[in-house]
């Protein structure tokens, strides 16, 4: 081998080797390049979870600590909420959210178990949107009502309300039309059963003949409890139970007075309407017994409304020709019944009338202030200056 031949290869290798260093050299740039490209890229996704949870960590702080509060906390609002006998936790918190009472069943359903509280009891409670949840509980805890207590589950029987607008008020607050009441009413045999319960009030007015509804005036003024399955006949006898009530205590006086219940019920009914204080009341009472002792019709519009089965602002000279037994100018004494439901101010004004000589009355029409006369003329000067001049 020559000199020569053996030199080629050295140089070659003095070629190779350099080369060979520098593309070791940019290897090692390009995966410092990486490394740190993959770094900053891990840090990146690393800032940006930490970011996102804690954005996602604090929207859902604030919406469960806002789901904590009350649902409006300015509200007046009385809600009723009935909560059925077995109800579970999770379906009383769904309740009080579909009764928008709070904010969130599965919230406040969370709470009730972090609270470590139990025993809620069923019935039907007022609640607000601006309880609290810990106020909430504690209704929840003592108890509701067995009935409903909101004037939807009511019926409201008013004071001077006749039988006609008793059946009205049935039929908007129950499963009864105001027909099947006013049947019922005058049904003979369900009459016959009232009168079986509470003699001491029905056994007259079962007996007549004349009166166009047999239990007008004897269902009393006040409210009552309706529950959805209740028979029209419970309905009834809750409002007949009521003025046995009212009317017991006054047994005696009603009997010493000379007068029967269903005369004191009648001549109650037109005190009702004609005044409005205890003592108008009682000198309108007294009125109407000194017109009965003479056999002087008693005149009242009352009459004449309740005769003409309607309602009317004014009452014409026509109006009081109608042929009716109810018509107190035409016809002397107190008429066949009660003109409405009386309340018990108005009774006691009856059995307790003032002892005076008036026979007249008219009220001003702008005050309501009654004035009183034992003449005509006198009557006639009032009414001219009260009722005429306006």
């Amino acid at each position: 081998m020559s000199q020569n031949d053996q030199q080629e290869p050295q140089g070659q290798q003095k070629l190779i080797r350099p080369t060979l260093e520098k593309e070791a050299v940019d290897k090692m740039k390009i995966r410092r390049k990486e490394r740190s490209l993959v770094r900053k890229i891990v840090f990146a996704i690393v800032t940006i979870g930490i970011l996102l949870g804690l954005i996602v960590g604090f929207a859902g702080y604030k919406y469960i600590t806002d789901a904590l509060q009350p649902l409006e906390p300015e509200s007046t609002e009385v809600i009723e909420v009935e909560i059925p006998i077995g109800t579970s936790t999770k379906g009383i918190t769904q309740l009080l959210e579909e009764g928008n009472v709070i904010k969130n069943a599965t919230i406040f359903n969370y709470y009730i178990k972090t609270q470590n509280v139990s025993d809620f009891q069923a019935g039907f409670y007022e609640l607000s949107p601006s309880m609290s949840l810990d106020d909430i509980i504690a209704s929840l805890q003592a108890g509701g009502s067995p009935v409903p207590q909101s004037s939807d589950h009511k019926i409201i029987v008013r004071e001077g309300n006749t039988i006609e607008e008793i059946a009205a008020e049935v039929e908007e607050k129950s499963d009864f039309t105001a027909e099947e009441f006013l049947a019922k009413v005058n049904d003979p045999d369900f009459l016959a059963n009232a009168t079986a319960r509470y003699p001491d009030i029905l056994t007259e007015v079962s007996q007549r003949t004349d009166t166009r509804y047999r239990l007008e005036g004897y269902l009393y003024p006040a409210t009552y409890d309706y529950l959805n399955g209740s028979g029209l006949d419970e309905v009834i006898m809750q409002m007949l139970q009521k003025t046995d009530d009212v009317i017991r205590p006054y047994a005696e006086q009603i009997a010493s007075s000379g007068y029967t219940l269903h005369e004191i019920l009648t001549i109650a009914s037109l005190v009702e309407k004609e005044g409005v204080t205890p003592e108008d009341r009682a000198n309108i009472a007294g009125v109407f017994f000194n017109r009965l002792e003479i056999d002087m019709p008693i005149q009242s519009d009352i009459s004449i409304l309740y005769a003409l089965n309607e309602h009317k602002e004014l009452v014409t000279f026509k109006d009081l020709e109608i042929d009716s037994p109810y018509n107190l100018y035409k016809n002397t004494g107190m008429g066949p019944g009660p003109f409405n439901s009386p309340s018990e101010g108005s009774i006691q004004a009856t059995l307790s009338p003032a002892d005076t000589e008036y026979l007249y009355f008219v009220a001003d029409t702008e005050t309501g202030i009654v004035y009183f006369s034992e003449t005509y003329e006198e009557h006639l000067q009032l009414q001219n200056q009260y009722v005429d001049s306006e």
